[in-house]
């Protein structure tokens, strides 16, 4: 499971940073090494939205606990 969490988390940050290479310079490095539009393309694409989709569950876990939703008061 810690793999996987891994391994989610580097191709977010991937996709983050073509993301952001999209943003800035118009550059989608995706496309440009498996070709605009191709199937290839897409299945990075699938794939970095699943490993977005798998990262919303550590995330709930992490806010569901009392350190999150219930912050303890400093007496």
């Amino acid at each position: 499971m810690k793999t996987l969490n891994i391994i989610t988390l580097l191709l977010l940050i991937v996709g983050g940073v073509n993301w952001g290479l999209v943003g800035l310079f118009d550059l989608d490095v995706v496309a440009a090494l498996f070709g605009p539009g191709s199937a290839l393309a897409r299945l990075v694409y699938i794939v970095v939205g699943v490993s977005a989709i798998y990262q919303l569950i550590p995330l709930f876990a992490a806010v569901s606990h009392d350190g999150y939703s219930n912050p303890q008061r400093i007496h």
